[in-house]
Parts: structure tokens; sequence; C-alpha cells
């Protein structure tokens, strides 16, 4: 050991190797297993020891249940560090999965009981006693002691939705109990990095509070800093933003013995960091370097973005708005709701993150929803949506279900709060926290105490509702402490007191479609709020996929019991059957059946988005949609609109379509066929409108066709509208008509949107339900050519087609797909990846099977 007094720069020890694990009650003589490196789960560690098959495959998950319910001993050595005179040595946990007793040299140094914190302890002395030491972490059951926990406060209502109710004792990832779209895999394990810091002086905290001035011509940066020190030296902190490689501004100041410190640094025509569409993301970076004399001791940075975030909520014609304005700029934020990509976190690197957000760009998606039965997400995840500019919406890690407040859950909470805003509150991405998923919904689902008007917190602790307490008292502290530039909002969905499904105010959870009472999917703009931050449709995943977790080949039909257990819907037979059978011709053929799933799941998220999005003009009716889900977390049957190996599903392409910078939309009156016993109208109404998020008017023309399915004749002349000034940042409405003569010539009204020339934008209307029209004789041509590092497939048809699907192939990315075509407008289709020489994508569309 080093007794030097000279000043010191932190430096680290990584303990990412040299792990062993073992059942904890193992005492044979092989019972410790290698570990390849930590970060690691223990699932992940048995199956590369060969002593787990993977829980994807087939019903695996089920022979996988027992590690949940063991507990298992994680042990590594290290030699000391020197730790010169002065100095500490501390052990740092950035995340224990999740009731961990940390022993060093056989003494305990830690009992850890929250996934979501980082830990820190002082083992200074300890390493000043030898030279070799043994470390060593013991992961109770998560399942067990919630379950233990849960009998020691029998005054809580434990109710709530998913899983064991167990869980809602425990401070780890929700879903690892088991979701409606995920499997029972409970995790345990040294989750997030793991390392020895040995140092004189840290900086143990940055924080960076960006003002923006009205004009948006200048920013000020309110640095502060914390300082753990053990020296009785003074110190200096010298404050540096950047721009690049370039200083814009530059602060030096005495650390005060209070040990913290802070700056003002101000940023002249700052350039601003702008939402995916809306401008560039362009980035600062606040750097601090702590002295003693001319001696550094630490250095730390933040990325900034400058931008200003409000959520506004104003009263207007429709009750209380619910959008999201940066830096002056009404933004419609259609996007996705995000779980864990991955049952086993670690297995989910940096550019796995990237390539799910890299997703949302072309999709024209804006804003992600991180659930609240997951984790606070990895910085990978937040670097890239602060990269893409997708705007992020957090929730705290609260899920279904009404949370116990005893004392000690309280303290961990708030500690739990705390640190994962500090972690966040600098990234631009960030729009807004949310106090928890659908727990308001449990209290009104489960009869519980709930009095909006009673604004006594103590009263809350009281109340057979006691998170309450978490959502409207602890966290709205805390977010005012740490983080009063990112809006609040006590939980998703909330409105001002009201039911969560009040479509006035706040934010809604919009499931009468799939869920609840199962409406028909072409009213779904009609069930929208303020804002729909939840809302979806299942379909089936690619067949690539779904042939990873079928081992035998006498599996592969739609009703199979593997491929009914790779879907953990309540009722997802019946779901699945009832949006088929009311919508289209049925086919027990595996893949006319994915097929069939993928083109409902696409139709479905289509009338939401294209309604919703039309609703933004009407004073901002709508202030944006986030589907039920992007992606998976294991091989499964979901809503997810992009499968766990990141294929995607036809509703990607036509969310895509419908969030483009201008759309056009066309449809015609609804039409409730079940209500009128199948009778057909006589006639239909139909409107035309168009939607731009562009900030300045633009001029358009416009046309819809009138084209007959059956023989893919136009029936009328079609309209055409020109010069027509298309709303900036809204909604336009074009042109209104009527459908004649419907049951005797079924025809698709196809429309098309023109700027300055150039084709931009295409809609069509069907007459509904699909499964009363034939479709033989489509004549459909798909000519490839190549395009050096792609091609391009050039579409025509003779008669309509619905529904025109490309193959998913890995390393192969398509421009659109899962399109409708009708004669007389080709299209071009480029397949990036797909060169010279490879076997041409395959394709379907609806009715392929008929002919």
């Amino acid at each position: 050991m080093s007794s030097s007094g000279q000043s010191l720069q932190l430096f680290t020890v990584d303990l990412k190797h040299g792990w062993q694990f073992k059942q904890t009650n193992d005492d044979s003589k092989n019972a410790w297993l290698p570990v390849k490196q930590v970060p690691s789960t223990v699932h992940q560690d048995l199956i590369d020891n060969k002593k787990l098959d993977d829980p994807f495959v087939g019903f695996n998950e089920i022979k996988a249940e027992w590690v949940g319910t063991t507990a298992w001993t994680y042990q590594t050595e290290f030699t000391s560090p020197q730790v010169p005179s002065g100095s500490v040595a501390v052990l740092a946990f950035d995340g224990l999965d999740t009731f961990a007793h940390v022993k060093l040299n056989g003494l305990t140094i830690l009992k850890a009981d929250n996934m979501f914190f980082p830990y820190r302890v002082d083992i200074t002395k300890a390493l000043a006693r030898a030279d070799k030491h043994t470390l060593e972490i013991e992961f109770e059951s998560a399942i067990l002691k919630g379950q233990e926990i849960k009998k020691q406060h029998p005054e809580h209502k434990w109710v709530g939705f998913n899983g064991d109710m167990g869980r809602l004792a425990v401070r780890k990832a929700q879903y690892h109990w088991g979701w409606d779209w995920g499997p029972i895999l409970n995790c345990a394990g040294i989750w997030r990095p793991a390392r020895i810091e040995v140092y004189q002086s840290r900086i143990s905290d940055l924080r960076t509070d960006v003002v923006i001035a009205d004009d948006y011509k200048s920013a000020t940066v309110h640095v502060s800093a914390s300082i753990e020190s053990h020296s009785k030296d003074g110190l200096t902190a010298e404050f540096i933003v950047r721009s690049a490689s370039q200083v814009v501004a530059r602060s030096e100041v005495e650390v005060a013995t209070s040990r913290s410190t802070t700056a003002e640094l101000r940023i002249a025509n700052p350039e601003l960091w702008m939402p995916n569409g809306y401008g560039n993301q362009t980035f600062y970076h606040v750097d601090i370097s702590l002295k003693s004399g001319a001696a550094t001791l630490h250095k730390d940075t933040r990325r900034l973005g400058i931008r200003k975030v409000e959520l506004v909520q104003q009263a207007d014609k429709h009750g209380k708005s619910f959008f999201f304005r940066i830096n002056g700029v009404d933004i419609f934020c259609g996007g996705s709701c995000w779980i864990p990509a991955d049952s086993f976190l670690t297995n989910i690197k940096p550019e796995r993150y990237r390539s799910w957000i890299e997703l949302m760009v072309p999709a024209n998606q804006k804003m992600i929803r991180v659930w609240g039965g997951g984790i606070y997400e990895d910085d990978a995840f937040y670097d890239a949506c602060d990269e893409l500019g997708i705007l992020v919406w957090q929730d705290f890690m609260f899920g279904c279900g009404n949370y116990p407040c005893y004392p000690a859950m309280l303290d961990s909470v708030k500690a739990e709060a705390i640190a994962n805003v500090k972690r966040l509150r600098h990234h631009p991405c960030m729009a807004i926290f949310a106090g928890n998923n659908e727990d308001y919904q449990v209290q009104e689902a489960c009869n519980l105490d709930y009095d909006y008007e009673d604004k006594n917190h103590d009263n809350w602790l009281k109340s057979n509702f006691p998170a309450r307490y978490i959502y409207e008292s602890l966290l709205p502290k805390v977010m005012s402490s740490e983080a009063p530039a990112i809006p609040y909002h006590p939980g998703s969905p909330w409105g001002d007191g009201k039911r969560s499904s009040d479509p006035t105010v706040g934010d809604i959870h919009q499931w009468n479609v799939w869920h609840g009472t199962q409406e028909k999917y072409q009213i779904f703009d009609s069930l929208g709020g303020r804002f729909n931050s939840e809302f979806g449709m299942e379909a089936f995943p690619h067949i690539d996929t779904i042939k990873t977790f079928v081992e035998k080949e006498e599996d592969l039909f739609p009703q199979s019991h593997v491929l009914d257990f790779h879907n953990k819907a309540d009722g997802h037979e019946r779901r699945i059957a009832t949006y088929l059978v009311e919508n289209v011709r049925s086919n027990p053929e595996l893949k006319a059946y994915i097929h069939l799933t993928q083109l409902i799941q696409c139709e479905a998220l289509m009338f939401g988005y294209r309604g919703w999005r039309r609703q933004w003009g009407d004073d901002r009716r709508c202030g944006g949609a986030l589907v039920w889900q992007l992606d998976d977390c294991w091989p499964v049957t979901s809503w997810a609109i992009v499968d766990y190996y990141l294929r995607r599903k036809p509703a990607y392409y036509a969310m895509a379509r419908v969030l483009a910078p201008v759309a056009v939309g066309i449809r015609r009156q609804h039409h409730d066929w079940s209500v009128t016993h199948a009778r057909e109208p006589k006639t239909q109404e139909w409107e035309l409108w168009a939607v731009s998020s562009k900030l300045d008017q633009v001029s358009a023309d416009l046309e819809v066709r009138f084209i007959s399915v059956k023989t893919g004749k136009e029936i009328k002349e079609k309209i055409v509208q020109k010069g027509v000034k298309l709303t900036a940042n809204g909604s336009t409405d074009v042109a209104r008509g009527q459908v004649d003569n419907v049951s005797e010539e079924p025809h698709v009204l196809a429309a098309r949107l023109w700027i300055g020339g150039k084709l931009v934008a295409r809609d069509t209307d069907w007459p509904q339900p699909l499964k009363y029209l034939a479709f033989p004789e489509r004549n459909v041509r798909v000519t490839v050519q190549s395009q050096g590092q792609g091609s391009e497939m050039h579409v025509s048809v003779d008669r309509p087609v619905k529904c025109l699907v490309f193959e998913e192939r890995e390393g192969c990315h398509l421009s659109d797909s899962a399109i409708d075509v009708v004669p007389g407008d080709d299209q071009v289709i480029t397949a990036r990846g797909v060169r010279e020489g490879d076997k041409a994508l395959g394709w379907t569309y609806l009715g392929a099977g008929e002919q």
C-alpha cells in the first residue's frame, strides 16, 4: 500500500472479469461455475454454462422458472489497488438485482434492496488489512422475498394487474414477474457495472440547468457541482462550455468549504436542439476539471442540447389541452411505447439500442415512452434518442399496481427517484416524467380511496391507495428540486383527478379496441383523447422469428400449442379471431395467417393515427399518439410493430406514411355492418384532407380517383384540386363528396398529393369490411432493378391491391411496404442491402391465395 501524500487523480479498477457463481445452498465440489463477465444475469450465466436451455425456445420458459425462486451467490477475488494517504477506495455498484447481501473478506459491507439505485461503499480500511480480497454477493429470490414482505404488511391492499402481487413490495423491473407480452423470467445478478474507485477528491454530481432567453438568442447554463473531498487542501473547479472543439464559455471558481460550487456560463446565439424532422440535433458539452493547485484530481462532462420543453395544458373548446412545445414549436408527438428490449437486460448492447431508435427516424416518429414496468434505461438508450431527435416520455418505475408506502419503501423510492432524475436530466430528449403506468386505473378498477379534493398528504398515506402520496407529493418534490425544467405528470393515464378514461383532459390509454368493449378499429379516432399514450392491436411476428422458437415442423400452424404459449395476452385467441373474422377471409395456412394478423394491425393503427393526427389541426384536440408498443423482450406474438429480431411488421410502414411531414387522408363515413346485419348503405359520405408538420404554409395539388375493386376501371371522373394552401403545422379540409351505389360497384377511393410537381403522399379508402370483397386476378407485377448497394422494385397492378407486403430479410432495409396499389399509379420501393445476384424479396397481398 502506498503512503504517498501526493494528490491523486481518480482512477478505477473494473470488476468485469474473474467472477464465478453458484446456487447459494449448493456446497458440492463442482458447484462454482465461471461467469464470462459482469454485468450479467444469472439466467444468461446458466445458459453460457449449458445448465439452462434457452428460455425463449419452445416451452423452456417453464423449465427456467426455478431459477427465479433460488438464491444465487457470485464471487471474485482481487488485489488491493494503490491507495495513497489521504485518499479513499470505494466499491461502486451501478446496479444490483435486487436483494443483494455483499461481503468483503467474509464481513457484510452492504445489504441492497433496490435494483434501480447505485450503491457505494467505502472499503479503504478493509483494503489496508490485506493485499488479497474476496468479494461475495448473495442474491435472494426476489419472488420469495416479495411474498415474504407482502405477508409482513397485511394492512395494505395488494391488488393490481399482471404477475404475483408480491412484486409491488420489490423495487425491481416488474416485467420480470411476467406480463401480457412477456415471460416469467425473474432475474438476479450484477446487472450494471461494478468497480473500485480510488481518489482524494471527486465530482459526485454535475448539474446543468439551461435557461433560454425568450427570443432564443442567448442561453445561460447554470452549473453546479457537488464535490466529495478527503483533502484539506484548497480546490478549484474549472468549467468549460464547448461546441465541438470550440470553447464558447469558461469559468474557474474556488470550491466552497461546503464542497459545492456553481458557475453561470452564457452562450450567445445558441444553436438549438430540435426533435427529428424539425431541425438539427446540436450539442454543447459542459466540462469540469477539479484541481488542487496544478494537479487535476477528477474530470466530468455533460452533453447538452439547448432546448426549452413545455407541456401545454390550457382550457379550450375540447376541455384542456395536452401537447408538447419545443423551443416554441408545437409538436404532434406521434411515436411508440417502449418496454425493455430483452428479458435479460445485459444482452442489450449500445449498438442494439441504437438500432432500435434508428428505426423511429424513417418512420417519422417523434416520441418514445419508457414504460413504468421496466427500467430506467441504459445511458446508451438516451444517448441515441438525443442524437436522433426522439423525445422521451419517462415513466417512473411503477406499473399496474397499488404500491405500499411503509417508511422503508418511501425512503427507497425517494433515493431511487433522486438518483435517476440526476442521471437523466441533462439529456435534451427528456420531455416529461410521469409518476406511474396505469396505477390510477388500478385505483378505479379496485375501488380504492381517491378524493381529489383532499389535499392533506398525510391522509393519502392512511388510505387504501397510499401510493397517491408517491405520485402527487414525493415525486413532484423530487422533480421540483432536481429537474424543474422538465414537466411532470402524476401518472399515465391521468387527467387532473378525473377518471383516467376522460377524453377531455390529460392522457388516456385507449384499449377499447382489442381489450375492453372491443370496438371496430375503423372508429379508432373517435375513441381518442387529448393525448393517446397507449393503444394497439396484436399481430403475429414474421415467420423467420416464429421458426426461432418453434422446434417442430408439425407445430407450424396458427393455433399450435407452442404458438399460443408465445402469446401472453389473456383471451388472445378470441380477440385475434374476432378482428380477423370481422374484417377478412381467414386462411389456416401459417404464412397467410401471419399476413392477415399483420394486415389487421396495420389497418387498425392506420385508422387511429390518421384520424388523431388530423385532430391536431382542430385546436390541438389530439396532442399525440404513442402506439403500444415498438419492441418485444423475446420472440412472441404481441402488440409490437417491430419484433424481437428488429423485423418490421407492416404496421411500422403504415405509421410512417400517416406521420410523414405532409400526408393526405381520405375516408368514407363509417358504416357499422354488424349493427345493420350486413346490410350495405345506398350512399356514403367521404372527405379528403391533408396534414402538414411544416412550419410554413405550402401549396399542394390533390387528386381523388374512384376505382372499381373488381375491374380496376375508374367508375366516375376523378376530382382534382390545385393550389390548395396547406395550413402550417396543422390540418386542412380539402373536399367532401358522396359514394353512390355502394353494393353495386365496390370501389377504392385513391388520393394523391403533390408539392411542386413531386408526388409526396398517397392514401386509399376501401369498402369495409374487406372480407366482402373478392381479390382474384390482380395481375401484380414487381420488376426488380439493381441499384448499387440495393435494388428498386417497380410495382404495377391491373386492379386495386390491398397491403402488398415485402419479405423482411436480415440486413435489408425497405423504403416502404404494406402498400396499397391502384392501376395507373405505379410505385417504386427501394431495398437497401439487396444486391445484384441475391434472391429477389418475396411478397404477398390480401387475397393472393385466392388465385
